[in-house]
């Protein structure tokens, strides 16, 4: 397992969410808000835990807060700006909307570190989750030009980098569960009371 020493977390926690009407960091899941289980997750395995986002009260967590370096460009941008502000080579970076996330599956992504891949992110449910990976810091340069291009779709930008996915196993694919409507937000808290 590589030392957390060399390893920084990110967390995206960008904007409003049209579809919840409200910015998810700050959902409650069993009274605590949203990014705190990311925080949570990240903490036992990174030196320094950085957050993405325009929110100030955000600032409430005690953690360094980055703003977006290009607005209005999604993750791509968010990415860039976290990896920008990173001091370390590794980067596990985590959007603030998937509560059920633990420290386990980050572990797997620390664990397959390889000496080719730029990024490692999960695969749950035959799906690959660029919000729950590993990033080398020199994707930044691949991302900055990408977004000069004004290129802003994710899946876009992996491509162009050497990326591996690890798949969970399925007793672990709960735990990737993003929320972006009130309904899903029941199905995580039917999740977690279980």
């Amino acid at each position: 397992m590589k030392n957390k020493k060399n390893i920084t977390g990110i967390i995206l926690s960008g904007g409003k969410s049209a579809r919840m009407g409200t910015d998810k960091g700050f959902l409650l899941l069993n009274e605590k808000p949203f990014i705190q289980y990311s925080i949570d997750a990240l903490k036992p395995l990174v030196s320094e835990i950085i957050i993405v986002s325009d929110n100030p009260n955000y600032d409430s967590f005690g953690l360094k807060r980055v703003t977006d370096i290009t607005k209005n460009a999604g993750p791509v941008a968010g990415i860039c700006s976290g990896l920008e502000a990173s001091s370390t080579k590794y980067n596990l970076v985590l959007s603030c909307d998937i509560p059920l996330i633990n420290t386990e599956i980050l572990k797997n992504l620390i664990n397959a570190i390889d000496d080719t891949s730029e990024i490692i992110q999960v695969e749950s449910k035959g799906k690959t989750m660029p919000l729950i990976a590993l990033y080398k810091k020199q994707v930044k340069d691949t991302f900055n030009n990408l977004l000069k291009e004004n290129e802003r779709r994710l899946r876009i930008a992996i491509k162009t980098c050497n990326s591996k996915s690890i798949v969970l196993k399925n007793e672990h694919e709960v735990c990737t569960m993003n929320v972006n409507t009130k309904k899903e937000l029941k199905a995580v808290e039917n999740e977690y009371n279980h």
